[in-house]
């Protein structure tokens, strides 16, 4: 039985539609609002309600098996080059392009209409943040690695810490995890 919208459990509609409004209602019960629904999404992080569709377009697509091993192989020849350049203090987008590039990667090309020309690199600096109350750009590169059409290596590299993983593309933004949008 479907208790997400709050009626349904002990209402004695069994559908979940209505609370029951029958004759045996005292005129003087007061109507209370359903308390929070004990249902929470699987995956939904804090259990806050429609969390993950709230949160969809930051969920990375499926990737097929073949991909995703082809992906894996990809991230651990980016993963010794991102260690390498954060342990020297390099992280800026262009030093990171440059090591990537001597890799064999090429640099993806976009069209104007969003249609992919070549090339499967994209490194570039990293997301602005509100802080302080102003947008602040920190240092550090975020790179996107297109391995296959739903396969794509994500990392970055700061000053604080490097990222590799192996994961499918975004829905709106492809080989680059989104920005938090709330």
């Amino acid at each position: 039985m479907d208790t997400a919208a709050g009626g349904g459990a002990g209402d004695g509609t069994g559908n979940g539609a209505t609370p029951n409004t029958s004759a045996s209602t005292s005129a003087s019960a007061s109507p209370t609002a359903p308390g929070a629904s004990p249902y929470v999404e699987p995956g939904a992080g804090d259990g806050a309600p429609h969390y993950n569709e709230n949160n969809a377009y930051r969920q990375s697509g499926e990737m097929s098996p073949e991909h995703a091993k082809d992906a894996q192989r990809e991230a651990e020849r980016v993963r010794p080059v991102l260690k390498r350049l954060w342990e020297q203090g390099k992280w800026d987008p262009s030093a990171v392009r440059a090591a990537l590039l001597r890799l064999g990667y090429e640099e993806e090309r976009v069209a104007k209409d969003g249609r992919l020309l070549g090339g499967t690199l994209t490194v570039r600096e990293m997301n602005s943040r509100y802080q302080d109350g102003d947008y602040v750009t920190p240092e550090g590169a975020m790179v996107g690695l297109r391995v296959h059409k739903d396969a794509c290596v994500t990392a970055f590299v700061q000053k604080s810490n490097f990222s590799v993983q192996a994961n499918g593309p975004y829905p709106e933004t492809g080989c680059f995890a989104p920005p938090v949008g709330h």
